[in-house]
């Protein structure tokens, strides 16, 4: 591997981290504002709230529609904090009946 093509991929993940933290700045925890749960800034539309309907089968579009003070960035923001959590945190999911 060539120091050009390591300088490429280092760019390439520093590019993705910035891009990461710039939507992650999208979400704000505050103790004064929905007891601390993580909720859209500006709005106080908790994160898990937007997770529980998309998991749910509700489409952008309609979360959007009910939701107008939301935009599609907020929900990208959502689903890249609810991806930043499964990261870091370990939950335990029933296994179903082997047959």
């Amino acid at each position: 591997m060539t120091i050009a093509l390591r300088g490429g991929i280092f760019a390439e993940i520093i590019a993705k981290v910035a891009a990461m933290k710039a939507i992650l700045d999208r979400i704000l925890i505050d103790p004064e504002i929905c007891g601390g749960k993580p909720c859209i800034k500006g709005t106080r539309i908790w994160v898990a709230l937007i997770l529980d309907f998309l998991a749910d089968g509700m489409t952008e579009a309609d979360l959007l529609k009910e939701y107008s003070q939301l935009s599609h960035e907020d929900v990208l923001a959502a689903l890249a904090y609810g991806a930043e959590m499964s990261r870091e945190r370990i939950m335990p999911v029933p296994l179903g009946h082997v047959a």
